[in-house]
């Protein structure tokens, strides 16, 4: 089948943390060669669409555009841009990083600690227990309560770091309320990035490492489903899934578009 359009996952299928993936580098010249229309959607909140290019051109040799790149803290300014009415600027309180506060900012938004409309939990180097107070406060006086994504972990050169999802579970517990969760595996981010890129679910894949996120995200969302065994998942796990992949696949070099 030819997809008009792709959805791609970055850590373990465009690269492995600092180690290149040649089948990727192929597999995204191959799209753009054909002019085939491709973002990669990442759970990363703290990182800017110019940083991703940035990393992908200088440690990766993959040259793509600002354009190409959606992030949960994108979908997370989406979202609440959708609850908005036009004249509207909703205020926000943020645990997260400057990559969060910039686009929140670029959407619109204003910064505030004072009876904000939403509280946008992701994930924060520079955590502290005064804005886990702040955060638990003003969600349990009224602030509707969002989370960029709910990766339990992170992988880095230490071992595997707390994620988004864990800094969301602590302000979880502390207020009893179930956040909005933006990032994958729901829907929410594979539906904003169709708005984004323009094309029905029927003609989009969904490519990824990870059956629990990447996988999902797209299951959830209704479109086709691309599983590279390139990263996180295996075959052996897989295969105890009810819900199957589309696709699955061993290397990027194997796909033909």
């Amino acid at each position: 089948m030819k997809y008009k359009g792709y959805f791609i996952d970055l850590d373990g299928t465009i690269y492995a943390g600092k180690k290149r993936i040649p089948a990727a580098k192929r597999f995204v010249e191959r799209l753009q060669s054909q002019n085939i229309p491709f973002m990669f959607v990442t759970n990363n909140s703290t990182k800017l669409p110019r940083d991703v290019v940035a990393d992908l051109r200088d440690n990766h040799d993959i040259h793509v555009n600002e354009s190409n790149v959606y992030t949960s803290g994108m979908a997370t300014a989406d979202y609440i841009k959708e609850q908005t009415e036009p004249d509207e600027h909703p205020s926000v309180y943020i645990v997260g990083e400057m990559g969060l506060y910039q686009v929140l900012l670029q959407a619109g938004l204003e910064i505030s600690n004072d009876h904000p409309d939403y509280v946008v939990v992701g994930l924060d180097s520079d955590l502290t227990y005064e804005k886990i107070v702040e955060a638990v406060l003003n969600i349990r006086d009224g602030s509707t309560f969002i989370g960029t994504n709910p990766d339990t972990n992170i992988p880095k050169e230490r071992g595997m770091l707390p994620g988004a999802g864990s800094v969301v579970k602590f302000v979880e517990h502390a207020t009893q309320i179930e956040p909005i969760m933006i990032g994958k595996p729901k829907a929410r981010i594979i539906e904003s990035a169709l708005n984004k890129i323009g094309l029905e679910k029927k003609d989009v894949v969904m490519v990824g490492d990870n059956y629990n996120t990447d996988i999902l995200a797209g299951i959830n969302a209704g479109i086709d489903t691309l599983l590279v065994y390139s990263g996180l998942s295996t075959r052996e796990e897989v295969a105890k899934e009810k819900i199957k992949p589309t696709h699955e696949i061993d290397s990027l070099d194997e796909w033909q578009e």
